[in-house]
């Protein structure tokens, strides 16, 4: 049997999580603020460093050396050169550290995806690497019909119910959540059960 591979979704916790960024021009900086804005502890090797980011990470200005990935868990590399970005790469492979390598998915172990965020809420869209600029305007249309501030008080009034539920010592995994959904939408169920 043929199997597909996907990638497969996740939201990384990456407050007071160290990562390094190799590069120093304005991809690297678009980067950085993601992953500062995540609580990322960012690091940032490049002989050259555009405005701003000495102010967001810990800068060294020179090359990048093999040996520079220790201590990391995560590494974006984002410079004008194929060859630094395939070294950094194959040193991130070989170390175990996941490696996103801008506009580059051939040396890429993770990707990352067009994100739209509204409170706790975030949406995220991918199209595997086929296409940036289409996973863009697909998380702008989103964004402007779903992410609404009613959507926003509605997640901050179900996370106090699942806060409330496992108080009560039960888990949020047994509860139907579809009424409580509805109602913090002001919507009615669909639900024809009494």
């Amino acid at each position: 049997m043929l199997r597909v591979a996907f990638d497969y979704p996740v939201l990384l916790d990456l407050a007071g999580v160290p990562v390094l960024v190799v590069g120093g021009g304005p991809v690297a900086l678009r980067k950085l603020t993601g992953l500062v804005n995540a609580g990322a502890v960012v690091t940032v090797i490049a002989p050259n460093i555009a405005d701003g980011i000495a102010d967001l990470a810990t800068v060294h200005r020179r090359p990048y050396a093999t040996g520079d990935l220790t201590g990391y868990r995560l590494v974006i590399t984002a410079t004008d050169d194929p060859q630094v970005n395939a070294h950094v790469s194959a040193d991130a492979k070989a170390a175990g550290v996941f490696v996103n390598s801008a506009d580059d998915p051939q040396n890429c172990t993770f990707i990352l995806p067009a994100i739209a965020r509204r409170g706790p809420i975030t949406v995220a869209v991918s199209t595997g690497g086929a296409s940036p600029a289409l996973a863009s305007r697909l998380r702008d249309e989103i964004a402007a019909t779903h992410l609404t501030p009613e959507l926003e008080a509605a997640a901050a009034d179900l996370r106090a119910q699942r806060v409330a539920v496992r108080a009560a010592g039960v888990s949020t995994e047994d509860i139907d959540w579809t009424d409580r959904i509805d109602t913090a939408l002001g919507r009615e169920s669909d639900d024809p059960r009494p």
